[in-house]
């Protein structure tokens, strides 16, 4: 099994994830994720490493703040549409790229980072808890590590809404290879483990698209984003509906 390597859809992936409400919710959501997080970081510019960046539409709002971010991802693609989101946001001057894998990137760091993102990277990795260990050794003590990762328990109840039994039957195993459908769903408890084993201390878990996913078509304009981002932000860190996100997002540190 190899990692996913986006050169072939990086334009697709870029207006499918963020074109649409979908990606507004999804970044409301880590957004305020990375607020709650930042105060808990040393005052001033911090390091941050986006690993598996994709277009940076996160770390680019980062750099905005004045903080230095190196971005990486196997895609020479997708660096390609970060550099130019960067170029058009005024941020080029805070930010890096560099076409490696999040597994060896701290082999290219001059000094370790006080915040690593990883979104949306964890389901397309063959070896995760091999990524998650190179991660770990690139954090400074009591640094942070924002991860969200697809959720396997939100697919599998998105595929009974749509009475998709035959799917399910086979495992959900994806017929086409070369889609944006995850290769790796991941099950939360797994990626807790795995945590676990390299030594992070979870400090928080939202889900992200927590019931908008699952809503109904409606008559005439529907609701609003706004008030969509509304409900999510209500629910999305209560049970049971941080289980049935569609992704999971955790905050995770290394003890200092």
């Amino acid at each position: 099994m190899q990692d996913r390597n986006f050169d072939d859809l990086a334009e697709k992936f870029s207006q499918n994830i963020y074109g649409t409400r979908k990606g507004q919710v999804r970044q409301a959501i880590i957004w305020d994720e990375l607020n709650a997080i930042l105060p808990t970081l040393p005052a001033g510019p911090l390091t941050v490493l986006d690993a598996g960046g994709g277009v940076g539409q996160i770390s680019s709002g980062l750099a905005a703040q004045g903080h230095q971010v190196l971005l990486c991802d196997l895609s020479g693609e997708m660096l390609k549409l970060a550099a130019a989101h960067a170029h058009s946001a005024g941020v080029s001057h805070n930010m890096q790229f560099k076409q490696i894998s999040a597994q060896q990137v701290g082999e290219h760091l001059d000094k370790l980072v006080d915040l690593v993102l990883f979104h949306a990277v964890l389901e397309w990795v063959a070896d995760p808890l091999a990524v998650l260990q190179a991660l770990w050794h690139t954090l400074k003590p009591g640094g942070v590590l924002s991860l969200m990762f697809y959720n396997a328990h939100g697919l599998t109840f998105r595929t009974l809404t749509l009475g998709n039994f035959g799917y399910l039957r086979a495992n959900m195993n994806k017929r086409k290879k070369r889609t944006l459908s995850p290769d790796f769903p991941r099950d939360p408890d797994d990626v807790q483990r795995w945590l676990t084993q390299c030594g992070f201390i979870t400090e928080q878990r939202a889900g992200i698209r927590v019931f908008s996913d699952y809503m109904k078509p409606q008559p005439g304009a529907g609701k609003s984003v706004e008030e969509i981002i509304e409900m999510e932000r209500r629910y999305c860190r209560q049970e049971p509906f941080l289980s049935l996100g569609r992704y999971i997002h955790v905050t995770a540190r290394k003890p200092r």
